[in-house]
């Protein structure tokens, strides 16, 4: 799975290049699908909730990559 940077950053500083990377596209795909689990009336332990999106973002990485 290529889990790469969601929002990198290049920047030159005394003409030495950095880069930064930040969260992972994966970390930041199981953000979004998080924030609409917690807004559904489930009520399930936090647990649950990581779990299951990550699960999402692993799908949502698969399809992004053209796997099935």
């Amino acid at each position: 799975m290529n889990n790469q940077p969601a929002f990198p950053i290049a920047n030159l500083w005394h003409n030495e290049l950095k880069q930064y990377n930040g969260m992972t596209l994966r970390d930041y795909f199981a953000a979004k699908a998080m924030q609409g689990l917690l807004a559904s009336e489930v009520n399930a332990p936090m647990q649950t909730f990581a779990t299951q999106a990550y699960a999402m973002a692993d799908k949502m990485m698969e399809a992004r990559n053209g796997s099935q």
